[in-house]
């Protein structure tokens, strides 16, 4: 036996071999990225919102409970609160009705489809910022097309021209049509994937038992893909509840706070009112509740996967 067949491992032959120190180390950079961009962000929030600190100010004092109790008093927060929950449920539901869609579309063969493919994902690869504002020109008061083709229809009299984002209920329905807009490529692509990955023999089977569309869609195809729905459905709703930048370019929360959300009054109050305090005590109520919210959309799809 020679030498270098007798000699030690090295180091990394050892390291390799060990399955426990591996695994390790792979997630090594997964858990230094939550630390260094997610937990210390979090933490640094909570000991925020529990001070007095302003932007501008060096110095800041303890004040324990004093911001929650402050904006459980205030009444945006209340109106920003049932804002949130209003256009997180409208906005999901519509997403996944339309993925739900598009999927089954997408997933036949015919011609054209990889056009079809790259103009659905095209609104979720461009920046989110251009999008939003090609649709603040598209929801102009003076210059708005909808309005125009609207008007040459004749679906509008003379004296109507709605404006989009000035009228409350109109300015929620705006908002939300871009939201939809944007999270439907992303929802479509994940219901896509779960549908291909369904045995074409089960589909065959529910054929020579003749079942039609709609029986093969709720008794075949929904339950199998139930899991996959879900967690399309647990992606949109996190995403929709932190996000704020389609209700800052559109509306920055107006008509009188109307559209506005936890997400950006978290942000109005603490970076442009400089309330950092405050601000930082609005974002932080979203964590439970999204907490929550994943905790029952994980147990969920667990189920209708084990069923």
């Amino acid at each position: 036996m020679t030498a270098a067949a007798t000699a030690r491992p090295g180091f990394f032959t050892r390291l390799a071999d060990d399955e426990r120190w591996l695994m390790r180390l792979m997630i090594a950079p997964t858990i230094i990225y939550i630390v260094a961009l997610v937990g210390y962000p979090f933490f640094l929030s909570l000991y925020y919102s529990v001070t007095d600190i302003h932007i501008g100010t060096r110095t800041l004092n303890f004040v324990g409970l004093k911001n929650y109790q402050n904006i459980m008093e205030s009444g945006a927060f209340w109106t920003a609160l049932k804002n949130t929950f209003v256009f997180t449920i409208v906005s999901q539901l519509l997403v996944l009705v339309l993925a739900k869609i598009l999927a089954m579309a997408l997933v036949k063969d015919f011609r054209g489809k990889w056009l079809v493919r790259f103009l659905i994902l095209l609104p979720w690869v461009a920046p989110i910022s251009m999008g939003s504002i090609g649709w603040l020109w598209i929801f102009d008061s003076i210059y708005s097309p909808i309005n125009w083709v609207l008007r040459w229809a004749g679906l509008l009299g003379p004296n109507q021209w709605p404006i989009w984002l000035g009228q409350p209920d109109l300015a929620m329905g705006s908002i939300i049509a871009v939201h939809v807009w944007r999270m439907l490529p992303l929802a479509t692509v994940i219901i896509l994937a779960g549908l291909s990955s369904i045995p074409q023999d089960i589909h065959d089977a529910a054929d020579v038992d003749g079942a039609g569309f709609w029986r093969k869609l709720f008794t075949v195809t929904i339950p199998l893909v139930m899991p996959i729905l879900l967690v399309a459905l647990l992606f949109g709703t996190v995403f929709t509840f932190t996000d704020m930048i389609v209700i800052f370019v559109l509306t920055r929360g107006g008509p009188y706070d109307t559209t506005q959300v936890l997400a950006s009054l978290a942000f109005f109050t603490g970076i442009q009112g400089s309330d950092l305090s405050e601000g930082a005590a609005i974002s932080l109520f979203l964590f439970p509740v999204l907490v929550a919210i994943a905790i029952a959309f994980l147990r969920m799809a667990r189920r209708a996967e084990v069923t």
